[in-house]
C-alpha cells in the first residue's frame, strides 16, 4: 500500500493538490480529474493505479515515487519549461481548468502526441538513433539514475534491446548490478525476465548469482504477472512462486458451467490457437481485467455528483492504434461479457497458459479468436449487428501455410519501416504523433485493397481485407510473392501508371525546392485536419481530406511516371494510396452515415493514421530528392 504522501505533492498535469493516482509508465502522480482523462487514453499510453486503494508491489511504488520526486514530469513537459520554445501559446493546465476540453486536450498532447518531449536532432536513419539510445540504456541501468533511463525510453530506446557486443539485454545488466528499481522500470516498458543472454543465463540467474534475492523473486513475479493478475481478479489470491507454484487456477463456483457444451467448445477453440494469437488474447483479457478493477476503484472513490459523468467513465478498452481494427473491435467486445462469461474465459486462459508452458501439444485447427469470443459470449450474439465481422486478425491462424506468409510480411514491414525513416523535414509539428501511431498490418492490408480497387476505378465494398493476396504480376513481370522482401507495396498503388509496360524508367527527379514547397502545402492541410480531429469537428474531415488529396496529386505529378528508384516508387505509392484511404475514412465521420461505426474515436484514429502515412511518404520524398540533387 502507498505510504503517506507529502502535502507539497501536486498533480503532474494540472498542479492540483494531493494527487491520489499514479501513472506508472510515466512516473507521475495525478489527481482524480486528470486520471479520468488518462484512463480514456488506454494502458498503452498511461497505466494508472490508485495510490491507496490498489495493491502495489512495494518496489514498483518505490520506482514511481523515485521518478516523481526526481523530476520525471519534466521529461513529458520539456518544451513547456523553456520560455524560448513555447509552442503556439500552449500552457500547462491548472486546477481551475475544466476537464473537457481544457485538461483533456493538454493531457492528450502531453502523453499521446508527446508534443512537449525533447527531440533529438533528426537523422536520416531512425534505426541508428534507436540503436544508439538502446546502447545508452544498456549502460545506464547499472546505476540508480532512473530518470535518465526513463528519458532514454521516452526517446525510443528499447527495453528488450540485445546488445550485439555485450550479448545481453538491459535487464541482464540491471539484475547483475542489483538495481531492482531499474528492473521495475524496464519491466513496465516490456522487458522480458525470461530472455537468455549469449551465455544462456536469464536476469533471474544473474540476480541470484549476485545474492540479490529480493530482485530474483520480484523478477519471477514479473514473469508471471499476466496469469497472476488474472488469478487474483477471480479469487483474490496469487500463486506462491517461492514454493514453485506458478499457476493458480480457481474452480468455477457454478459446476454446471463445466457441463455446458458452449463452454467446452470455446475451450477447445482456445486451445487450438497459435501461441501468437493466444498471447494477444491473453494480453487483451489482462487489459480488460485492469479496466474492470480500475473502474471499481474509481466508482468507489469518486464524488458521484461531480466526477462520475458520461465523459469520465471508460465503458470499454480505448483504441490502441498499434493494433489492427479487428483486434480493437474484439477488445471492446470483451466489456460486453457479463461476470459469468468473463470468468469462464479467464479460467480457460489460465488453464491453457499452464498447458502451453508445460509443452502439452494439441492439434491445430482453423478456429480463430473471434469464434472463441462469440462462443463464450452467448447472451450478446444477437445484440451485436457486427458479430459477423472478425474480432481479431484471423490470418495468423486460418491456415498452417500462413506461417511463411506472415514471416514475409514481417520482413516487408521491417524493410518498409527502415526505408521510410523519419529524417529532418518541414513536417516536424505533425511528426509529434509518430510514437503513438505505428502502422499496423491491418492498415497495410486496407491500403493494399484500396490501391487495387482504385486502379480498377471502383469503390471498395468493405473497409478491411484480412485475406492474403494472390500473386499478381507487377510492372516488371515479377510476382508479389517474389517481391515480398522488398519495400514495395504489395499491390499496384494509386500512382498513375499510364506508361507502356516496357517503357524505360526515367531517372529524372524534380527539384528539391519544388518537392519541399509541395510538402509544406501538404503539411499545412494535415495540420488543419489534426486540429479538426482534436476539436472533434468531424464535419471538417472531408474538406480537409479533399485539400490534402489535391496537394498530394500535385506533388505526385512532379515525379516521372516510371521512377527508376524503387524507393521513390514505394514512397509515391504510400503517398497516393494513403490520400485515397484518408478520403474514405473521412466519409465515415459524416453524421447520419449508415456505415458510421459506434466508436467515432476509432474513425478518428484511422484518419490520423492515414494522415501520418501521407506525411511520412512526403518527408521521404524530400529526403530522397535532396540527396539525389546534391550528388
Amino acid at each position: 500500500m502507498s505510504k503517506r504522501l507529502r502535502s507539497s505533492d501536486v498533480c503532474a498535469d494540472c498542479s492540483g493538490p494531493d494527487p491520489s493516482w499514479a501513472s506508472v509508465n510515466r512516473g507521475t502522480f495525478i489527481c482524480d480529474e486528470c486520471c479520468s482523462v488518462h484512463r480514456s487514453l488506454g494502458r498503452h499510453i498511461s497505466q494508472v493505479r490508485h495510490l491507496k486503494h490498489t495493491a502495489w508491489p512495494p518496489t514498483l511504488l518505490q520506482m514511481v515515487e523515485t521518478l516523481y520526486n526526481n523530476g520525471a514530469n519534466s521529461i513529458w513537459e520539456h518544451s513547456l519549461l523553456d520560455p524560448a520554445s513555447i509552442m503556439s501559446g500552449r500552457r500547462k493546465a491548472n486546477p481551475q481548468d475544466k476537464v473537457h476540453p481544457n485538461k483533456a486536450e493538454f493531457i492528450r498532447a502531453k502523453y499521446q502526441m508527446l508534443a512537449f518531449v525533447h527531440r533529438l536532432p533528426c537523422r536520416e536513419d531512425d534505426s541508428v538513433t534507436a540503436k544508439d539510445l538502446s546502447k545508452q540504456l544498456h549502460s545506464s541501468v547499472r546505476t540508480g539514475n532512473l530518470e535518465t533511463c526513463l528519458r532514454l525510453l521516452s526517446l525510443g530506446a528499447q527495453a528488450n534491446f540485445f546488445h550485439p557486443e555485450k550479448g545481453s539485454t538491459p535487464l541482464h545488466v540491471a539484475s547483475k548490478a542489483g538495481q531492482i528499481l531499474q528492473a521495475e522500470l524496464l519491466a513496465v516498458y516490456g522487458a522480458d525476465p525470461g530472455t537468455q543472454d549469449s551465455s544462456g543465463k536469464t536476469p533471474v540467474d544473474y540476480a541470484r548469482q549476485g545474492g540479490h534475492h529480493e530482485l530474483a523473486e520480484r523478477l519471477i513475479e514479473i514473469q508471471y504477472e499476466l496469469t497472476d493478475r488474472l488469478a487474483f481478479y477471480l479469487c483474490g489470491r496469487k500463486p506462491d512462486h517461492k514454493s514453485g507454484q506458478h499457476f493458480l487456477i480457481p474452480q468455477r463456483a457454478d459446476s454446471s458451467l463445466d457441463l455446458s457444451e458452449l463452454a467446452k467448445a470455446a475451450k477447445k477453440k482456445l486451445q487450438s490457437l497459435s501461441n501468437h494469437l493466444f498471447e494477444e488474447l491473453a494480453m487483451d483479457v489482462y487489459d480488460e481485467v485492469d479496466r474492470r478493477e480500475t473502474d471499481a476503484v474509481w466508482l468507489a472513490t469518486q464524488n458521484h455528483s461531480t466526477l462520475v459523468t458520461e465523459t469520465t467513465v471508460v465503458p470499454f478498452l480505448p483504441v490502441n492504434p498499434e493494433y489492427s481494427s479487428t483486434r480493437n473491435q474484439g477488445r471492446q467486445k470483451l466489456a460486453r461479457f457479463n461476470a459469468h462469461e468473463f470468468a469462464t474465459l479467464v479460467i480457460d486462459i489460465l488453464s491453457d497458459a499452464k498447458r502451453r508452458q508445460q509443452g502439452s501439444p494439441l492439434s491445430r485447427s482453423k478456429d480463430n479468436v473471434e469464434l472463441i469470443l462469440r462462443t463464450v459470449s452467448t447472451q450478446h450474439s444477437t445484440e451485436n449487428q457486427d458479430n459477423d465481422q472478425p474480432d481479431y486478425d484471423s490470418v495468423a491462424s486460418d491456415e498452417d501455410t500462413d506461417v511463411e506468409t506472415r514471416a514475409s510480411k514481417a520482413n516487408r514491414q521491417k524493410s518498409l519501416d527502415s526505408d521510410l525513416s523519419d529524417g529532418p523535414v518541414t513536417v516536424q509539428e505533425f511528426m509529434e504523433v509518430k510514437s503513438a501511431l505505428v502502422a499496423s498490418e491491418a492498415k497495410r492490408q486496407q491500403l493494399m485493397k484500396a490501391s487495387r480497387l482504385e486502379k480498377q476505378n471502383s469503390t471498395p465494398e468493405s473497409d478491411y481485407d484480412n485475406t492474403a493476396c494472390d500473386p499478381e504480376p507487377d510492372d516488371t513481370g515479377s510476382t508479389r510473392k517474389g517481391r515480398q522482401r522488398s519495400m514495395l507495396w504489395q499491390g499496384d498503388g494509386l500512382l498513375p501508371d499510364t506508361a507502356e509496360p516496357h517503357s524505360v524508367p526515367s531517372p529524372a527527379l524534380p527539384s528539391t525546392e519544388d518537392v519541399i514547397r509541395k510538402t509544406e502545402q501538404i503539411t499545412k492541410n494535415i495540420q488543419e485536419l489534426l486540429r479538426a480531429a482534436q476539436e472533434n469537428k468531424h464535419d471538417s474531415y472531408i474538406p480537409c481530406s479533399e485539400r490534402i488529396h489535391i496537394a498530394v496529386t500535385e506533388m505526385a505529378a512532379l515525379f516521372p511516371k516510371k521512377p527508376k528508384s524503387d524507393t521513390v516508387r514505394a514512397s509515391l505509392r504510400l503517398l497516393t494510396s494513403s490520400a485515397y484511404r484518408l478520403q474514405s475514412e473521412c466519409r465515415k465521420a459524416l453524421p447520419g452515415d449508415s456505415n458510421l461505426p459506434t466508436d467515432v474515436q476509432l474513425v478518428t484514429q484511422q484518419v490520423i493514421q492515414c494522415a501520418y502515412d501521407i506525411a511520412k511518404a512526403a518527408k521521404q520524398l524530400v529526403t530522397i530528392t535532396t540527396k539525389e540533387n546534391s550528388s
